[in-house]
């Protein structure tokens, strides 16, 4: 923080990104005030009528362009991915390979879901035509994290642009090189657009604010519930309607009946890639007593020569530096409450580079348990049936995705947790599935994006009822209605209700 000529505090000029593996910076930008913002969505207003009016057509091939030179900058945004988040270069792959089949899903499938539709008027109404439409909002404000710097920025964004917005995006402060080369690819790829269609905010927590007051139409958030919290209460003030992701607590149920050795590797992958900082990672494991002994020691064996580091590792440090100090917080708690660390426990911090923790029959009401962790650790608790199970998964405020391994009742089993999300024989395969709409449930959030209901969370919906006929005598909405209106109607209605009888008994 610098000071003004008053002696009050006031933000840094510009703030550094760097790589969390070695310190090194990527790059500077400039910490926007609330008056940049300002600009920048007053332009993004002036470019959402035009985008807007060019239809489906138009957005189309637009976004298709994107996902067109995203993908031949692929080496150079894999690179940078690496750079600034940490992962490993295939896993930054993988995230980009993601990214560009939302996008695709968005352009190719927005005409279908967002096009006006007839519904039925009714016996009563038969002489109107009712229409839906579906209109955009206008300026949406997308405020991204860190942990998945391309793909969770873009699922949002395309649904947003595909159904006719204009966007502006605040990356996090920690992920803003990758921010400002996905917009500077959608560019590249339309020169032809009015560069408000897509904007880029580059700032810290002060211009995220700037921007949740600026006064655009609606707003997507992913991060913590703190800032969720803060930013909803925010948004209440205006009426500004708010998309909501704010993290999970996500368990994995082993039944009995479960392949045990594909059970252990999703739990590995589940819990510990990108260091185990996925909002819908896997944190908690519930494994029936029959087969308990077999999947920790298959598990164990597992993350046996799993590793944090940088180039050549199996995932990276930790992005931020205070989420090392969660991890050592939740693992020495659970430790000390009793539960059993084959791997190790706080010996396996090193600093930001923190291998795999694997904790066996933690506290259920510790923190390793209740809390977000967001770091390479795993809770294994030994249950005595499905309904302990179940029980104790839908046992913390979070209610993101969840898992499921059973041969023969993982159907069954997935329709009784409390989640917005489930994987049946495998792990986050939700997220892959462009057509799925992505969301949560109580500290999750609320809203969806991906998917149809993606889409339509980016639009307002309009209701358009016309008259085609007058029916003389039927009309019951004058103040003189003719003789003959009300004994048509009851006749209407109790030919239509007045028979049945019965009921629930």
């Amino acid at each position: 923080m610098t000071a003004d000529l008053n002696g009050r505090a006031r933000p840094a000029e510009v703030f550094a990104s760097v790589e969390p593996a070695t310190g090194t910076e990527v790059a500077k930008f400039t910490n926007m005030g609330a008056e940049s913002v300002a600009e920048v969505v007053s332009t993004a207003r002036d470019a959402s009528a035009l985008w807007a009016a060019g239809g489906f057509s138009v957005r189309r091939r637009a976004l298709l362009a994107w996902a067109g030179e995203l993908s031949r900058a692929s080496d150079n945004l894999v690179d940078l991915i690496h750079r600034e988040n940490g992962k490993p270069r295939d896993d930054a792959y993988m995230e980009l390979v993601i990214a560009l089949e939302h996008i695709g899903w968005a352009a190719r499938n927005a005409h279908r879901v967002l096009s006006t539709r007839r519904v039925s008027s009714g016996p009563l109404m038969a002489n109107y035509q009712a229409r839906v439409r579906y209109e955009p909002y206008g300026v949406v404000g997308v405020i991204s994290p860190w942990n998945y710097p391309l793909f969770a920025p873009i699922a949002p964004i395309a649904s947003a642009l595909a159904a006719g917005n204009a966007v502006v995006l605040k990356p996090s402060e920690y992920a803003t090189a990758v921010g400002q080369e996905l917009v500077a690819a959608f560019h590249r790829a339309n020169p032809g657009l009015d560069p408000g269609v897509l904007s880029l905010l580059t700032g810290l927590g002060d211009t995220g604010a700037a921007l949740v007051d600026s006064g655009i139409d609606k707003l997507e958030f992913t991060g913590s519930p703190r800032t969720g919290r803060i930013i909803g209460q925010a948004c209440a003030r205006s009426f500004t309607p708010v998309v909501m992701e704010c993290g999970g607590k996500d368990a994995l149920i082993v039944a009995a009946d479960a392949d045990v050795e594909k059970a252990a590797d999703a739990a590995a992958w589940g819990g510990f890639s990108n260091g185990g900082q996925t909002c819908v990672g896997v944190e908690r494991v519930y494994v029936d007593r029959s087969i308990s002994r077999k999947f920790i020691e298959t598990l164990t064996r597992r993350l046996a020569t799993a590793r944090a580091g940088s180039s050549d590792s199996t995932y990276g440090p930790m992005t931020l530096e205070n989420q090392a100090d969660i991890v050592r917080r939740h693992v020495s708690e659970a430790v000390a409450s009793g539960a059993r660390a084959p791997l190790g426990g706080v010996d396996r911090i090193r600093g930001r580079m923190i291998d795999p923790v694997l904790l066996i029959d933690a506290d259920e009401d510790g923190p390793a348990v209740q809390e977000e962790t967001f770091g390479p650790t795993l809770t294994v608790k030994v249950v005595e049936s499905i309904d302990e199970a179940v029980d104790r998964a839908n046992g913390t405020p979070f209610g993101l995705g969840a898992a499921v391994f059973s041969q023969s009742h993982g159907q069954l089993i997935a329709d009784r947790l409390r989640c917005g999300m489930v994987s049946v024989n495998s792990v986050l395969a939700f997220v892959s599935i462009p057509a799925l709409p992505f969301g949560g449930v109580g500290a999750s959030g609320s809203g969806r994006i991906h998917g149809a209901e993606g889409l339509l969370e980016f639009s307002r919906t309009k209701s358009v009822a016309t008259k085609r006929v007058e029916l003389p005598g039927l009309n019951g909405m004058l103040l003189e209605r003719a003789p003959m209106t009300i004994p048509i109607l009851k006749l209407m209605t109790r030919s239509r209700f007045s028979w049945r009888r019965g009921g629930v008994r």
